[in-house]
C-alpha cells in the first residue's frame, strides 16, 4: 500500500506513520549523541559549563532553583489555560459561559502570587550574592583589575616572590592579557574603571560584575575567590563599551603550583612592569592603547 495519500486538491500528503517514524528516529539520535559524560553533566547543569571555583555552587544552586520555580509556575499556568479552554469551551447550543466581570478572589490571587514569586527569588538571590561577594580577611593574593577602553590591566599587589613589590600586566585589543591565579589559593580581586561602564565576566567562574566608572579608588568593587581546577579559561567584557568592545578579552590562567605563579610574577618584574601601570588617571594613555596599535 502506498504511504503517500492524495488530498482532494491532488496534492500529496505524507502518512502520519512516516512522520511518527521520522520523529522517533530523531529523538533516538538526540539520545545517542547525549550519552557522553560531558554532555550529560552539562545537561544536569542546565547548560552551564563546569564550575571551577569555590563560589560556583552558590550560583549553580540558584540557577537550578530558578528553573525549577519557573517550571512549576509554567506548568500551573499552562494547566489553568488548558482547564479554562476545555471547561468553558463553546457548547453545541452556542451559549456562552457565564461572564465574570469582577471576581475578588481571582484578582487577589493575580496580585499576591507574583509578589510571592518575586519575593522568593529576591531572597535566594540576595543570599547567594552575599556569599559571592564575601571578602576573605587574609587572602593569599590581591589583584587589582583596571578595565579601560579597550583592554584589561592586572596588578599583583605585594607579591613575596618579588620582595613584596607590585607588578602588572597590560593588555591591548591586539594582545590579550592573562590573569594568573593558583589552584587552591584565595585571591581578592579589586576592580575599577577610569572611563566607562565595563563588565568583568568569566563564564567558567559563573561570575559577572558590572564596573562603574569614577575617580580613582571611589568606585572599587571587590570579591574573593579560590580556583578549584587548573587550566585556561576565557574572560571578556560583557558590557558594550565602545567600538573595540568585542576585542576586550583576557585569559584566566589557573596553575597547579605556587612555583609556576611565582615564576610568572618574576618575569613581569624582569620586564620592568613594576609599580603602578601608566595611564591610571586617563585610560587613553595606557601603554599599548594608542590608536595605531588599537587599529591593528
Amino acid at each position: 500500500m502506498s504511504r503517500i495519500l492524495l488530498t482532494e486538491r491532488g496534492t500529496r500528503r505524507v502518512r502520519p506513520r512516516r512522520v511518527a517514524t521520522a520523529a522517533a528516529a530523531f529523538v533516538m539520535l538526540l539520545l545517542l549523541t547525549g550519552c557522553a559524560q560531558e554532555t550529560t553533566d552539562e545537561f544536569q547543569r542546565l547548560g552551564l559549563p563546569e564550575g571551577v571555583t569555590d563560589k560556583t555552587p552558590y550560583v549553580l544552586d540558584l540557577w537550578i532553583g530558578a528553573w525549577i520555580a519557573a517550571g512549576i509556575v509554567g506548568v500551573f499556568t499552562w494547566g489553568l489555560i488548558g482547564w479554562a479552554a476545555i471547561r468553558y469551551r463553546r457548547r453545541s447550543d452556542d451559549d456562552l459561559p457565564v461572564q465574570v466581570r469582577y471576581h475578588l478572589p481571582i484578582e487577589i490571587l493575580y496580585t499576591v502570587a507574583p509578589i510571592f514569586v518575586v519575593a522568593v527569588f529576591f531572597f535566594f538571590t540576595l543570599r547567594a550574592q552575599e556569599k559571592l561577594f564575601a571578602d576573605e580577611e587574609d587572602p593569599t593574593h590581591t589583584v587589582e583589575v583596571t578595565a579601560q577602553q579597550w583592554a584589561w590591566t592586572f596588578s599583583y599587589i605585594g607579591e613575596p616572590a618579588v620582595d613584596g613589590s607590585d607588578v602588572y600586566e597590560v593588555g591591548t585589543p591586539a594582545l590579550e592579557p592573562e590573569l594568573w591565579l593558583v589552584k587552591g589559593e584565595t585571591a581578592t580581586i579589586e576592580i575599577e574603571s577610569p572611563d566607562v561602564v565595563h563588565s568583568f565576566w568569566i563564564p567558567a567562574f559563573y561570575f559577572k560584575l558590572d564596573i562603574l566608572p569614577g575617580p580613582s579608588g571611589s568606585a572599587v568593587q571587590s570579591f574573593s575567590i579560590t580556583p578549584t581546577k587548573a587550566g585556561k579559561f576565557e574572560g571578556r567584557c560583557a558590557e558594550f563599551c565602545g567600538w573595540l568592545h568585542s576585542r576586550m578579552l583576557f585569559t584566566v590562567v589557573v596553575v597547579e603550583t605556587r612555583e609556576e605563579f611565582d615564576a610568572h610574577v618574576q618575569e613581569l618584574q624582569e620586564a620592568g612592569q613594576t609599580g603602578s601601570p601608566p595611564g591610571g588617571e586617563n585610560a587613553s594613555v595606557v601603554a599599548g592603547l594608542d590608536d595605531a596599535e588599537a587599529s591593528e
